[in-house]
């Protein structure tokens, strides 16, 4: 018995087998297959050419000095603030920020070759808000606090391929541009700026004033 049914599933296979190499070998079908293929492959090439562009267009282009950003914080505890963050573009967004001073980093690209040629300026986006702690003791020991302000949509970062491939740094540098740790107070708010060099923050009110003569 097992053996008549070994042979039956053998005979069924072998049909399968046959069946499926005249599929196969019909040239209507692998001239098909092929079409349909390279078809998929180039629309899979245009969505992946799409979200690079996003990503590219994800950043500002910088021409010259200019205020990009406000940040304002408001005391809640022991090294501990809230840190108010509103763009250019009317984005706001708030965060809690843990230690004695602040930091704000941006990604920038900066073009070269053929590129820089056609007279494309270097672009920038914001990255990141950060707190650090005065002692290394505390940094060692307390929480860290860092906040992204801006993500890679669809998974594609530009930045990060142009700074780890050799082949893309031919046209670009992509480097980060860091505003200097500064004193975090009850009520101070601050002016970002960003330039070709990167990021410098400017005291806008008394208060943040008095923390930059304090901490000097």
């Amino acid at each position: 018995m097992y053996t008549a049914i070994t042979f039956i599933f053998a005979i069924l296979a072998l049909l399968f087998i046959v069946w499926g190499a005249r599929v196969l070998l019909r040239g209507s079908w692998v001239l098909g297959f092929l079409r349909g293929a390279t078809g998929l492959s180039l629309i899979a090439g245009a969505l992946f050419i799409l979200t690079v562009a996003a990503d590219i267009y994800s950043y500002k282009h910088l021409l010259t000095e200019k205020s990009i950003a406000t940040v304002s914080f408001v005391k809640t505890g022991e090294q501990e603030y809230l840190a108010k963050f509103a763009d250019e573009d009317g984005l706001s967004q708030s965060f809690t920020v843990l230690g004695d001073q602040w930091q704000i980093d941006a990604r920038m690209l900066k073009w070269k070759g053929p590129v820089a040629g056609f007279g494309v300026e270097p672009a920038y986006r914001l990255d990141r808000l950060s707190g650090r702690y005065l002692t290394l003791q505390d940094e060692r020991e307390k929480a860290e606090s860092v906040h992204t302000l801006v993500e890679s949509d669809f998974g594609v970062d530009v930045w990060f391929w142009v700074k780890s491939s050799g082949r893309l740094g031919a046209f670009a540098d992509a480097e980060y541009g860091s505003a200097t740790f500064l004193p975090m107070e009850d009520g101070a708010v601050y002016d970002v700026r960003m330039n070709q060099e990167g990021l410098a923050a400017r005291p806008l009110n008394n208060q943040a004033k008095r923390a930059l003569g304090e901490w000097d």
